[in-house]
């Protein structure tokens, strides 16, 4: 009775060993730059916006994240290994907490000569004898091994989950950079072409006047070398619109021969008037990268524990009860075998294997520690690098839009002097061609802009909850 007492007052009191984890703590900078941004609202919220790609106005925009977001591979592919990281928790909890319990049944022919062990009686036949047994086993968790072990497990969970979240956050990002990126290119193709047909009407109005002698052949070919290399722009053009269809088509999760994305146009598109901003201390909290560069922080945590208990002794019972008959009808009559046990591992030499272990689990948290402040760095330096670029682009707009404003105002100038006979209609083409690179010009800028706010938002880290993760 008192060695049971003992061994149970061993159990209750058994401890965990290695370190409990805590979380690093946030940044405790205040903001992401050095100089204020002012190139719009940047608001001060609590958390990051979860359905960013809404600021955008556009309805075929949210239509084709919300798409990619329920059908992309990528994000089944993370749904998945959340899934089995989940059960993996499970598998080794049940492990952890409760005896394993086995039952078996076997039957064995057998024939016994008794002259062999010195017994001077007549040989038996052969004989069937049937074991019937139930054993019991469990591993005492003194030092807290096994429970490390569980706790690496959790904060793999943990990871899969944030992994899962980062993953959510990439495609609508793509997906948004993306359908902009097309509505540019498109808003390229279509001013490059009208831009090749005005120019193609002012070389044929001076091949009229080379004919006539009112022109020089020297200017003819400057305008022609002009159109053509206006016109050489174009086939690059399609080439990268067409391969942003192919790539929308695939971050939605269907063949790039469904590519059909003409719907989302530059126009359909607006640059939010704010972007709201959360404290750096809030985007460690928030942002999925960091919060899976954490949990696998927890992790080598867990495994430094790990490590540790392996130095200690181990402790494990073992029970089972049965029953061996000659015949199959009388094994459940009763129970004739037993045994209990209790055994005990301590390592007294492995070479150093034991304690070089420990010490690379421990190097290894030190590694995660280092991978964890990295991230936390980048994530920084992401939001900084768009807010940055956000105040140029709001210059550059601001000029595109001006020198657009000028060019439209200077076209409906010469068109009214035009109609009155005042300037020919070379004068009026070429007038035409200048607002319509201005209008060129124009929308690069609208696209970059509207890219780099896009950029801001995802790097802020909404993405919304995933619905199909959280049923499963």
């Amino acid at each position: 009775m008192k060695p049971l007492l003992s061994l149970c007052a061993l159990v209750l009191c058994g401890c965990t060993v290695g370190p409990d984890f805590h979380a690093p703590a946030p940044p405790d900078t205040q903001t992401y730059v050095k100089t204020p941004v002012t190139a719009q609202g940047f608001p001060a919220i609590d958390h990051a916006l979860p359905l960013w790609w809404t600021q955008f106005g556009s309805a075929t925009l949210n239509q084709l994240v919300d798409r990619a977001l329920s059908d992309s591979p990528t994000l089944g592919q993370a749904r998945a290994k959340l899934v089995q990281a989940r059960e993996d928790y499970r598998a080794q909890a049940g492990a952890t907490y409760f005896p394993a319990i086995d039952a078996s049944l076997s039957g064995t022919r057998q024939k016994v000569d008794p002259a062999a062990f010195g017994v001077p009686i007549p040989s038996p036949g052969p004989f069937t004898l049937f074991d019937a047994s139930v054993s019991v086993s469990y591993t005492l968790d003194v030092f807290g091994g096994e429970r490390r072990a569980l706790e690496a497990l959790r904060a793999q969970v943990d990871y899969e989950s944030f992994e899962l979240d980062a993953a959510r956050l990439s495609i609508a990002g793509n997906v948004v950079a993306t359908a902009i990126r097309r509505a540019s290119l498109q808003q390229q193709i279509t001013l490059t072409e009208r831009l090749v047909d005005a120019q193609t009407r002012q070389l044929s109005i001076m091949e009229g006047r080379l004919k006539a002698g009112g022109v020089a052949a020297f200017d003819v070919r400057s305008q022609r070398t002009l159109v053509e290399q206006t016109r050489a722009s174009l086939p690059s053009l399609i080439t990268q619109r067409d391969q942003t269809d192919h790539r929308l088509a695939v971050l939605l999760g269907v063949e790039p021969s469904e590519a059909d994305f003409d719907a989302i146009t530059l126009d359909s598109l607006r640059v939010p008037d704010s972007v709201p901003l959360t404290l750096p201390s809030t985007l460690a909290r928030e942002r999925p990268d960091i919060r899976a560069s954490e949990a696998l922080l927890h992790q080598a945590s867990a495994n430094v524990g790990v490590a540790t208990a392996d130095l200690y002794p181990k402790f494990s019972l073992s029970a089972g009860v049965g029953s061996q008959r000659t015949n199959i009808h009388d094994v459940l009559n009763s129970l004739n075998v037993w045994n209990a046990g209790l055994n005990l591992t301590q390592p007294l030499f492995h070479g150093g294997e034991l304690r070089a272990k420990k010490r690379s689990a421990e190097a290894a948290y030190d590694a995660a520690m280092e991978t964890y402040r990295q991230t936390v760095l980048d994530a920084l330096q992401q939001v900084a690098d768009s807010l940055t670029a956000l105040q140029n682009d709001a210059s550059a707009l601001q000029a595109r839009q001006i020198a657009a404003n000028e060019a439209q105002a200077n076209l409906d100038t010469t068109g009214a002097r035009y109609a009155a006979g005042g300037v020919s209609r070379f004068d009026l083409l070429d007038t035409q061609r200048q607002a319509l690179q201005t209008q060129l010009d124009y929308a690069l800028a609208q696209a970059n802009r509207l890219s780099d706010t896009a950029a801001l938002f995802q790097s802020l880290g909404g993405a919304g909850e995933d619905m199909k993760a959280a049923t499963n």
